[in-house]
């Protein structure tokens, strides 16, 4: 199949109806336009598609426009994408189309998404950081690292055996009959299910058809199949600086220096990039709570010549044996936590680590992937925080980060009740309103007389 490539937008016939269009996304579009977005992604795209033979497909401007818009409007899954660009004139007129034309349906989406490398969708989570760096909203000194869960698009009630291919249902069966029950019932299956030790190992268990799924604790508490979120963020100015997915399993201080590494590399790439900020500003601090805190972690740090501010959990009065550069890095990161940039630190990560994880997977809909497979999971990570550092440069720019921001705000809404069908994005004024502030309380409350 070849590539398809972004035309003009076709005219729209005057008898059709012609929705007003989403202020938000017109500025979005125009940012992606100055910007030249739409030749990037076909350069990096251009080696997965056929040169000569296959009909044209549709640009891949309009796959990764489709997925961010799956973030902004808390869409899950590409079959709910597809349904949401047939249904909104606006997304139809933003990404194009008229409304008589046919837009991508699921399926589509899903054979460019498995064409397009993860490497592809790493670089475009790359220009938006580097859109970032330009407007000063990347510093790279105090990153923060945290991380969450992500719940598979499988089942564990289907898991079988890597030994020998049999479901639970199967297991039970077998140990029943090894204690001597010829037949078993669904009786006598619940009663050993209650009374046996739940023992559901990733080594001895898997899915059929989503083998890097792994048993993990949710959490609300729930067991399921799920992966490994982990992000750094910016905590000077909340940029989502990296964004990896790990295998469910996978503990912090195992995952910590994958994530590290791309987001030095991430940040190399816009310092050494055309964004250039500022060459004196390396990595200094690295932030995080008390998964992080273990004698490997702390010396990766110190290592690197970065201080630490990891919560340190309470393990009793510890016995070094002789360790004398682990017992150094835990007194130095136990010294700067109890400083007061230490606690102000971890005040601010409680604050820009866990709100992104809200915005994006709950929020986002990335809370449970309707994908499968490691790279897959990583690919829709990739365009969601793409997604969420657009949001925050346009709140930067314009005062709203999100089309549903608009509902909070006055001049957005006379302008949907009063302004003109066809009014350009520019007629449309999006500035921060300031907020009431709150009433101080050690001053007395006034109160008027009757």
């Amino acid at each position: 199949m070849a590539m398809g490539h972004k035309q003009a937008a076709q005219p729209i016939a005057e008898t059709l109806p012609q929705g007003q269009g989403q202020p938000f996304y017109q500025h979005l579009e125009a940012f992606l336009c100055e910007h030249d977005f739409d030749r990037f992604v076909e350069d990096r795209c251009k080696k997965f598609y056929a040169k000569k033979r296959g009909r044209p497909s549709y640009p891949p401007g309009l796959y990764f426009r489709a997925l961010l818009m799956g973030y902004f409007e808390g869409l899950g899954s590409e079959r709910a994408i597809a349904w949401r660009i047939q249904d909104s004139l606006s997304l139809r007129a933003w990404l194009g189309f008229s409304p008589t034309q046919k837009v991508p349906v699921h399926s589509t989406l899903s054979h460019t998404r498995q064409r397009i490398s993860v490497k592809a969708h790493r670089e475009v989570f790359r220009w938006v950081l580097a859109r970032l760096g330009e407007a000063g909203l990347v510093c790279g000194r105090t990153l923060g690292i945290d991380a969450s869960t992500i719940q598979a698009n499988a089942s564990i009630k289907t898991l079988v055996r890597k030994d020998s291919g049999q479901n639970y249902q199967q297991f039970l069966d077998g140990l029943l009959n090894a204690a001597g029950v010829a037949h078993p019932t669904p009786a006598d299956r619940k009663r050993l299910d209650r009374r046996r030790k739940k023992t559901l190992s990733n080594k001895d268990w898997g899915h059929p058809h989503d083998p890097q799924a792994r048993v993990m604790k949710l959490k609300d508490g729930r067991t399921r199949l799920g992966y490994k979120d982990e992000q750094t963020v910016d905590l000077d100015t909340g940029a989502v600086v990296a964004v990896v997915t790990h295998s469910g399993d996978c503990g912090d201080p195992q995952s910590f220096p994958k994530t590290v590494e791309a987001s030095d590399e991430n940040l190399v790439s816009i310092r050494d990039g055309p964004a250039k900020i500022d060459d004196g500003s390396p990595v200094e601090e690295w932030v995080g709570d008390q998964g992080y805190h273990c004698n490997a972690v702390l010396q990766e740090c110190d290592r690197r010549k970065v201080r630490s501010y990891f919560s340190e959990p309470d393990r009793g009065r510890r016995k070094w044996r002789g360790d004398a550069a682990a017992k150094r890095a835990v007194y130095a990161n136990r010294r700067r936590i109890r400083g007061p940039r230490g606690k102000r630190l971890l005040r601010k990560r409680g604050e820009l680590l866990e709100r992104p994880f809200r915005h994006r997977l709950d929020l986002g809909g990335l809370r449970r992937v309707y994908v499968r497979g490691l790279c897959n999971v990583q690919k829709r990570s990739h365009l969601a925080a793409s997604a969420q550092n657009l949001g925050l440069l346009l709140r930067h720019r314009h005062g709203i980060g999100t089309p549903r921001s608009l509902q909070d705000r006055r001049a957005g809404t006379m302008h949907l009740l009063f302004g003109s069908p066809h009014a350009a994005a520019s007629d449309f004024p999006l500035t921060p309103i300031p907020m009431p502030r709150k009433r101080d309380p050690t001053q007395p409350r006034i109160r008027f007389a009757a």
